[in-house]
């Protein structure tokens, strides 16, 4: 178990001190009497980094105190899971709401109710209060807009088999990314609605498979990659590429697919472990209305829960969502990823 004592002298001590000397002792105090808070995220860093340095700003005993660490989501579940015995961290910030369910199912989760939980629809929430959904995040397809026109760019996913785009597509490596896991789960499960007959999914992929031209490591590869042309398109979530195109100036576009964009739930929870109250403070000032509106106005975050100052981007966002039962993807989702990791991935 990991060790958070506090010394009671050392604490009586420090406030002491604060007493005869008051302002930055009081804050040493203050800062003594909380354990560090250690956060997993598939957060974009840019979106960690300020959402931190608001939360540390709003409690300023746990400046110095939060430590995060930035890993793709399947990574979060298996780390949380190998860790389970002996739990490293305390928030898991970031994840597809499949991961999370299985992360609830193993008793990977601390159980509670947020002052924000009545307010979100229950479909984005788990009914025993193990996990909860931050955002929502559009799958759609992603083009270079320097080597493509909106109107050359593929509109509809099955366009992305085209014989045209041959050596055009990279994608983020599939395993290891929940974005990807969840899109390529919905391309097979919007061909076989109950999940029995995959084989339709997997052919479809297998023609992708043959217009990748290479799969990216990271997100910052997928990036970097499709920037210098070496490859023109992807599929990838709105947000970011909304965020890649603003805030690091990268010629991104995007297509919302004529058929519909999955829209997968990306969530947060509190990890079993022995600092659950850091763990819900930080939560709960997640869904701070203004840290929400802040978040969706220069984020492009489409926050799970309602908020009043909506962006104009969000506002005029002409989002057709596809008819996606994730239910029946969370049942099937580590099979399906694991044949066309075996038996797909370089081989169309």
């Amino acid at each position: 178990m990991r060790r958070r004592l506090v010394l009671a002298g050392t604490l009586a001590a420090v406030l002491a001190a604060g007493t005869a000397c008051g302002g930055a002792a009081d804050d040493s105090a203050a800062s003594a009497s909380v354990d560090k808070l250690v956060i997993y995220t598939a957060r974009d860093k840019k979106v960690t980094d300020y959402v931190v340095e608001q939360f540390t700003g709003k409690f300023p005993e746990y400046k110095g105190k939060v430590e995060v660490l930035n890993l793709g989501a399947q990574e979060i579940l298996e780390r949380v899971r190998a860790e389970k015995a002996n739990p490293q961290a305390d928030v898991w910030w970031g994840g597809t709401q499949q991961g999370l369910a299985t992360g609830a199912s193993e008793d990977l989760l601390a159980a509670w109710q947020p002052t924000f939980a009545e307010k979100m629809d229950a479909q984005y929430r788990d009914a025993d209060g193990r996990w909860f959904g931050e955002i929502l995040l559009p799958e759609v397809i992603m083009y270079n807009n320097k080597a493509l026109t909106a109107e050359q760019a593929p509109k509809d996913w099955d366009d992305l088999l085209a014989p045209q785009w041959k050596d055009k597509v990279i994608i983020r490596d599939v395993a290891a990314s929940g974005t990807m896991r969840s899109i390529y789960a919905s391309m097979i499960q919007r061909l076989s609605k109950d999940g029995s007959d995959p084989q339709p999914g997997y052919d479809w992929l297998r023609k992708l498979d043959a217009n990748t031209g290479a799969y990216a490591a990271n997100p910052a590869d997928l990036y970097l990659k499709l920037s210098r042309q070496q490859g023109t398109l992807s599929a990838w979530n709105l947000q970011d590429i909304l965020l890649q195109a603003d805030q690091s100036n990268m010629p991104f576009g995007y297509v919302i697919p004529a058929s519909g964009a999955p829209i997968l739930v990306d969530g947060l929870a509190a990890i079993k472990g022995d600092n659950t109250t850091g763990a819900q403070k930080f939560i709960e000032y997640l869904f701070d209305d203004k840290l929400r509106a802040d978040l969706a106005r220069d984020y492009y975050q489409i926050p799970a829960v309602e908020i009043a100052d909506q962006p104009e981007w969000l506002a005029q966002l002409d989002l057709k969502p596809m008819d996606v039962d994730w239910n029946v993807i969370a049942k099937n989702e580590t099979e399906w990823i694991n044949h066309w990791n075996a038996q797909i991935k370089n081989k169309g």
